[in-house]
């Protein structure tokens, strides 16, 4: 693959989609003849039907395919050397220490972001400018538009901001690291891709993009080991990714075991380098929870994917590149040249930003999460995941307490029958459930 992406020109269809319903309704109402109308509107969706299958069954280069497998045994067979296994023994102080921070980082990264998911710097640093905040910026949120609108039906918008907040507000980057604890729980952790598929059917009520496709595939019967490959364009989208986490904290110090439990997870709504960023960064996480820096974390994490997939030469580059890259503009530039047309919520522009605000950020935590978000993007994922891996190396007295004061130890979740947790007793059920790896 060549950098830039420069991917084929699309032209604006949502324009001329819209166009061709109004005109439709519009003839309807000028008294054109229903029929013909009927006729015309029928022949354009059959006709997109047909390019869509068209473009489904192109031929692909061979050579990338064979170096970009959705198999297990094939993955491992093409990492890098690694280091596989960190910790001998299980330090439960240790590990509840860097857990903590591992989990506060996620949370305090994510509700950052959401307020000003997937804005343009532009309107970032013109809503700050607007309510007085600094950019990037240092706390939550003083003020967010549209205060009444409640996120994923749960959260209201208001509860995202500094004085507002009470528990961590819902998001899907936090419900769905909550699920991995409860698959863990209900099918141990050695679950199947098909247990992971009867988890969502018991606890998701809905879902987005690939996960959205995967859930409705499952409904309807589709077995979990096709779910996440039927009709699913979605399945290098950061879905996936954003479900790193609860496998790397139940295998602390255990990259490999943790790259496997993302495998089983992520088959189910994805394929190639959707995996493959689940599987990168439940390893990132693991070798976190055990290293002192993130670097360390973040090149042990390339041990467990495919070292000539697209996604693992991302990484690289983002590392090399990350050495000249020193703040918010200069990695969004970047990301942007390299990546041209790629969806802003895609798996690999996403992990090469979160690689870049580990970079900027360093050791301070606040300016990990706050220059990650100031990125644009999927930025309530990026910063999630890059406050996640600091956090882990840094553990709970590592971030500063305004970051999670307001969080009062309570966190909402759209799981059904499960709308609020513990932090508390969350910490203690991944403890409880990892330790069972040492044993």
């Amino acid at each position: 693959m060549k950098y830039p992406m420069n991917y084929p020109k699309i032209p604006n269809l949502d324009s001329m989609l819209d166009h061709l319903r109004e005109y439709a309704r519009l003839k309807f109402e000028h008294g054109a003849d229903r029929q013909k109308i009927q006729d015309l509107v029928n022949k354009a969706e059959e006709g997109l039907k047909d390019i869509i299958e068209k473009l489904k069954s192109l031929e692909e280069d061979a050579e990338l395919l064979a170096k970009e497998p959705n198999d297990i045994e094939r993955i491992h067979a093409l990492r890098p050397e690694g280091s596989r296994r960190l910790w001998k023994y299980f330090d439960k102080d240790k590990y509840i220490h860097r857990l903590k921070g591992a989990l506060i980082g996620r949370m305090a990264g994510c509700t950052l972001g959401a307020p000003v998911e997937l804005w343009s710097i532009e309107s970032m640093k013109e809503w700050a400018r607007y309510i007085g905040d600094k950019f990037p910026p240092e706390d939550y949120w003083s003020q967010v538009k549209n205060p009444s609108d409640k996120r994923y039906g749960v959260s209201e918008a208001v509860k995202y901001t500094r004085d507002g907040m009470d528990g961590v507000p819902v998001d899907d980057d936090v419900t769905y690291t909550i699920l991995g604890l409860l698959i863990a729980e209900d099918y141990g952790l050695d679950f199947t891709v098909e247990d992971v598929g009867k988890a969502w059917v018991k606890y998701l009520p809905y879902a987005c993009t690939a996960e959205d496709i995967a859930l409705k595939n499952l409904k309807a019967g589709i077995p979990a080991l096709e779910a996440g490959e039927k009709n699913n364009p979605y399945y290098q989208w950061i879905g996936a990714d954003i479900r790193s986490d609860p496998w790397g904290y139940l295998a602390p110090g255990l990259p490999e075991k943790a790259a496997e439990m993302a495998y089983r997870d992520a088959y189910i709504s994805h394929r190639r380098n959707g995996i493959y960023g689940e599987m990168y960064f439940s390893a990132v996480i693991s070798a976190a929870l055990e290293v002192d820096n993130t670097i360390d974390a973040l090149k042990i994490g390339l041990e467990e994917i495919p070292k000539d997939c697209l996604l693992a030469r991302d990484i690289r580059w983002a590392l090399e590149a990350g050495k000249d890259i020193k703040n918010h503009m200069d990695a969004h530039e970047a990301v942007k040249e390299r990546f041209d047309d790629m969806h802003p919520v895609h798996t690999n522009n996403n992990a090469c930003l979160t690689i870049f605000g580990l970079l900027i950020g360093g050791d301070d935590f606040a300016k990990v999460i706050g220059e990650t978000v100031a990125m644009g993007y999927d930025n309530d994922c990026t910063a999630a995941t890059a406050g996640s891996i600091i956090g882990a190396v840094k553990g709970i007295s590592g971030i500063p307490e305004h970051w999670y004061k307001n969080f009062n130890n309570k966190v909402l979740t759209y799981i059904n029958g499960h709308p609020e947790f513990k932090i508390d007793d969350v910490v203690e059920r991944f403890a409880l459930q990892a330790e069972k790896l040492f044993l």
